[in-house]
């Protein structure tokens, strides 16, 4: 069955705003989020502890990592820094991401096959400390084949070109442009399977643009963070979750599901 990864950065991001530099003291409490999250049905808890640590910072990864129920996926940048935390903290997934100071959020996927060698290295020390490693890729085949060569176990499809032709053509299926921009990451997802990975996908997913994402046959999981935080101001996280969740298991290959 298909899974939900919560992203709760952005809870982190509002706090912050009113706290910085005092997560101890200020709210929302992401931890607390990801309580919630849980609760709504979510599958994992997904947070990105960036270097500038413009939001999720190491206080909280920490109480995550104790309290978090579900999957802990920590998203990093490839840095010595990152995989010595990652290493320690031992999250269920650590997931390589590219990383930028300027960018608002991640902006593209890994370049995975101009750093070979450095990611081979990286992916063996997460590795040996017992993490499953994962890799936030375009839907580009030499990405998906460089992914498999360096030993990454699951490969995250960048959903977020999908997403921008979706707005742009309004949702309309029948536009080739965007059949076209689906179908890049359904292929990348067969590529990825037939590689010996898992295969997932997020980026810039909402209500509105997941559903044909999550009936693509084969895919795991999907992370998806601010269209959910965005809705919990109105609904409450919980409630949030729980629709996002509903919405993709009734998408899953054309068959309905409830839980």
């Amino acid at each position: 069955m298909i899974q939900l990864g919560v992203n709760i950065d952005h809870v982190a991001t509002v706090r912050n705003a009113r706290y910085p530099g005092a997560p101890d003291l200020g709210e929302p409490d992401p931890v607390r989020a990801a309580h919630e999250a849980e609760l709504g049905g979510a599958d994992g808890i997904t947070v990105h502890l960036r270097e500038d640590r413009r939001h999720i910072c190491d206080r909280d990864v920490v109480l995550l990592r104790s309290l978090v129920k579900v999957k802990l996926n920590l998203e990093m940048a490839a840095t010595d820094e990152m995989v010595k935390i990652a290493c320690d903290l031992k999250p269920a997934t650590a997931m390589l991401v590219p990383e930028g100071r300027q960018e608002v959020t991640t902006e593209g996927g890994l370049d995975v096959f101009g750093q070979r060698a450095r990611m081979k290295e990286v992916v063996a020390r997460l590795k040996g400390s017992g993490l499953i490693v994962s890799a936030f890729i375009d839907a580009v085949p030499e990405q998906i084949d460089a992914a498999a060569e360096v030993g990454f176990d699951v490969c995250e499809v960048h959903t977020g070109p999908y997403a921008e032709v979706f707005r742009d053509c309004g949702g309309d299926m029948r536009r080739g442009e965007l059949s076209d921009a689906l179908g890049a990451v359904a292929g990348a997802g067969e590529r990825i399977r037939s590689a010996g990975m898992r295969f997932n996908a997020g980026h810039a997913l909402n209500y509105h643009n997941v559903h044909p994402i999550a009936g693509l046959c084969g895919i795991e999981e999907l992370h998806i963070g601010h269209a959910i935080v965005s809705r919990a101001v109105y609904t409450g996280l919980r409630q949030a979750v729980r629709e996002m969740r509903t919405i993709m298991i009734d998408s899953v290959c054309g068959e309905t599901t409830t839980r």
